[in-house]
């Protein structure tokens, strides 16, 4: 009898899967893992192979529904052979290697089982790029701009709950806050905007945020993300003085957030 244990890369998807707050860590751990894919080389032989550099391999495709390519890869060698009906030849190669070589396909990791994720080329672009499955737009103020700022009529408790999450398990992240905004020169309608205070280096912090918030924005609006700066004016200096923050980092507040209390 095989029994399946779960790999790191296998936690990883489970609790991506459950929480979008792990979803940032989910795509680290999936470009750094070996995978599993049906196919072989052109110097095929038995057991564990290294592909040589510039060597032609074949990989198989499977066909969706609406009868478009696929790419199936496995995150473990089990999981491979537990959808399998007959023997098959299989190779192993780092995840980031099969997306470089399959760059404009199609991909899904871990097909009929319990936690898959489809993997379109966008996604693919973005995760080799900037290891996070989406592009954020980057805007830049050039001048001045009068916005008009407040507090969201509906508030996304999911959004919110996720963000507090992901949050509590990055160290350098000080205070998140959350704003309607609406700039009139360049918006039809207010949308959300998330303020985050971080220790150093943000850029990788907003980029992550943002793979949570477009999941959890259930109204599938738009979502700015911007850098609190206590030393900055504008949309800064209004989140500082009269904004309470949805997350706070605390000595307590992984503790509080594993145990269920209310937010970090």
């Amino acid at each position: 009898m095989i029994i399946d244990e779960e790999s790191p890369l296998d936690i990883a998807l489970r609790l991506a899967a459950d929480e979008p707050a792990h979803r940032p860590d989910f795509y680290k751990k999936l470009l750094e893992s070996t995978v599993y894919i049906l196919g072989k080389s052109e110097n095929q032989i038995e057991g564990a192979q290294t592909i040589a550099p510039g060597e032609k391999i074949s990989i198989q495709n499977w066909e969706k529904n609406d009868g478009s390519p696929v790419i199936p890869f496995f995150s473990t060698l089990i999981k491979l052979q537990t959808i399998l009906d007959k023997e098959t030849s299989y190779l192993a190669l780092p995840a980031r290697s099969l997306f470089e070589i399959t760059k404009g396909s199609s991909l899904v990791l871990n097909p009929k089982l319990k936690y898959g994720k489809e993997f379109f080329p966008n996604e693919i672009e973005a995760l080799l790029t900037y290891n996070v499955n989406r592009l954020a737009e980057q805007r830049v103020t050039q001048k001045e701009t009068q916005v008009l700022l407040g507090q969201p009529a509906t508030y996304p408790s999911k959004m919110v709950e996720s963000l507090t999450a992901f949050f509590s398990i990055r160290n350098n992240v000080k205070a998140a806050y959350l704003a309607m905004m609406h700039d009139p020169s360049q918006d039809e309608k207010p949308h959300l905007i998330v303020g985050i205070e971080v220790d150093g280096d943000y850029v990788q912090i907003i980029r992550e945020a943002g793979v949570v918030a477009g999941d959890t924005n259930l109204n599938g609006e738009p979502v700015d993300l911007i850098r609190v700066d206590p030393n900055e004016q504008g949309l800064s200096k209004y989140f500082k003085r009269d904004v309470k923050p949805f997350y706070e980092r605390s000595w307590g507040g992984k503790l509080k957030f594993v145990l269920g209390i209310g937010h970090a």
